[in-house]
């Protein structure tokens, strides 16, 4: 990843983080968590779930990707987010993706899912009690909250393409606390 600026004084190790990447993902529901999280000095790894380390998203914005997803499945990071749009139908089933999510949760590291993404985490079977999602997904997650973010343990939910900023905050927030999470806040010009 490029070298971040850094927004805040607190020094702290290097957190990392993972996203995966499909053809037909969201492409606010991606970028804005990458850059936000790389602002608050996570070392954000993009992999591709395809073959090809470029992937074209729902607005056939195209996005080259730092490694495939096949070459770090093994790996555990402090933090997993899962983007939304037409290309979680792919994630939900890909075995990989599947056991990475579980493996994660299980560790008790941070997971974050977007939009369509919380029907991956029921996949895998780490729906938490609390959380929300984007309304085109209600029949399979019957019990949306209408909250723009929701916190339940170590899973963070949002609703969708909209909420992508908040949510890119509260997983900076969840890896790096609060200040940090403000900080970045503070440099975008975001108001609550």
């Amino acid at each position: 990843p490029p070298p971040s600026r850094s927004y805040g004084s607190q020094k702290s190790k290097m957190v990392k983080a993972l996203i995966i990447m499909p053809d037909g993902f969201e492409e606010i529901e991606s970028v804005c968590p990458i850059d936000i999280l790389r602002r608050a000095e996570v070392e954000v790894t993009v992999a591709s779930l395809t073959s090809s380390l470029t992937v074209k998203g729902r607005s056939n914005i195209t996005l080259a990707c730092d490694v495939l997803l096949e070459s770090v499945k093994s790996e555990t990071y402090d933090l997993l987010i899962l983007p939304g749009g037409p290309g979680t139908k792919a994630v939900r089933e890909d075995a990989r993706a599947i056991e990475i999510t579980k493996r994660h949760s299980a560790e008790g590291k941070k997971v974050g899912a977007i939009c369509a993404a919380p029907t991956v985490l029921k996949e895998a079977g780490v729906l938490p009690a609390r959380y929300t999602a984007h309304a085109s997904v209600a029949g399979d997650l019957p019990d949306i909250l209408s909250d723009k973010v929701v916190v339940d343990g170590n899973i963070v939910t949002s609703t969708g393409a909209g909420t992508a900023v908040e949510f890119g905050l509260a997983l900076a927030a969840a890896v790096c606390g609060q200040d940090k999470a403000d900080a970045v806040a503070k440099a975008i010009a975001f108001q609550k």
